[in-house]
């Protein structure tokens, strides 16, 4: 009984785990709640779509990092956090925490500064669409006042 109740009080105390937090201490998210807007872009391969993705993501570099984003890849398994090899420990447990397949079609998803999933688009993804979702945010709004 008092086990029970304990276990209540932690649920009502902590809240509800976000996707982004998940338990595994591997998952890469965790070190970027509250400090940026994660945006992974999962493809099995490096077909055209993907890589329009990533030459119109270099052009707007500047507007990228305006708004505090990081830039996660899953390519072929491979993981990358902003252009730097991740673990597979690392590449699994982003996968996992997001519920995605690194063989799964083109797949971009959005992460919040508060770890919420804020998009999750399959297919090709124009960078000013990511950006607009973030303009329209309330914390984002707050930053550039």
């Amino acid at each position: 009984m008092r086990t029970a109740l304990l276990a209540c009080w932690m649920l009502v105390l902590l809240g509800p785990v976000n996707t982004a937090h998940a338990a595994d201490p591997a998952n890469p998210l965790i070190t970027d709640h509250g400090l940026f807007r994660p945006l992974v872009i999962v493809s099995p391969q490096r077909d055209d779509d993907y890589q329009r993705m990533r030459t119109q993501l270099r052009a707007s570099h500047a507007k990228f990092e305006a708004r505090d984003m990081v830039l996660y890849r899953v390519e072929n398994g491979q993981g990358y956090r902003n252009d730097e090899p991740m673990t597979r420990f690392e590449t699994q447990a982003l996968l996992k925490a997001l519920t995605l397949d690194d063989d799964a079609s083109l797949t971009t998803v959005l992460i919040g500064k508060d770890g919420g999933k804020k998009m999750q688009l399959e297919g090709f993804v124009a960078p000013e669409t990511v950006y607009h979702i973030i303009d329209q945010m309330p914390m984002r709004a707050a930053e550039r006042d």
